[in-house]
């Protein structure tokens, strides 16, 4: 068979046997992915093997032997009017996508920049992209606008006391909370001792000089 156009960007559809036996094939665009399908082709052997075959599971005997013999026939001449058919498809898809002058992916005319004879992936359209560049840096600039925003907030937050997350008597966690919201445990602070050693929550003395603790 001669060089096959649209060899990237087709699927087949087509059945050898039974009722529903004929071509039928499914371009897509390779930028958007839209679809254009060629018109069904019945393949006449295709379905005359299968009426038979369903004739065949009602009576059976001699039909079952002629089913067999025309569905030899069906499969045997397939491949060669199958040929024929994705020929004919791929002139009548020519009508529907265009190939780009750079990258030779085949687009549909949404995707095609005909000025240039390029996709729009290898030659964008100004307008839109100006635009998609003003959306971007509206996203950056608010992005930013709100991480200083969040700098400022955090600043004026307390970061100095210590917080007990975990609660020493049931282990849920507390949210820095004063009381547990599980079992309302009263939740101790580390304090500092007078020597600069943290003493951990619920110690009676410093660990580090043996001072005993305000708690």
């Amino acid at each position: 068979m001669a060089e096959i156009q649209f060899a990237r960007n087709f699927n087949d559809l087509s059945h050898a046997q039974g009722v529903d036996a004929g071509f039928q094939f499914e371009f897509y665009c390779e930028r958007c992915a839209d679809t254009w399908r060629s018109e069904f082709a019945p393949y006449r052997s295709g379905q005359a093997s299968g009426w038979v075959g369903k004739a065949a599971s009602i009576f059976g005997g001699v039909l079952g032997s002629v089913g067999s013999a025309i569905d030899g026939l069906a499969q045997h001449g397939f491949g060669e009017a199958r040929d024929g058919e994705l020929r004919r498809a791929i002139e009548q898809a020519k009508a529907h996508f265009h190939r780009c002058g750079k990258c030779h992916a085949y687009v549909c005319d949404r995707c095609f920049n005909s000025g240039s004879g390029l996709c729009y992936n290898c030659a964008p359209d100004v307008e839109v992209e100006i635009e998609a560049a003003r959306n971007q840096g509206e996203v950056q600039g608010a992005t930013e606008n709100a991480v200083a925003e969040g700098v400022r907030h955090g600043s004026q937050r307390e970061v100095g006391r210590s917080r007990q997350l975990v609660c020493p008597a049931c282990g849920a966690e507390t949210h820095a909370a004063k009381f547990c919201p599980d079992c309302g445990q009263r939740l101790g602070v580390p304090g500092v001792c007078a020597c600069g050693t943290r003493i951990p929550a619920g110690a009676k003395f410093c660990p580090e000089c043996g001072a005993r603790t305000s708690g």
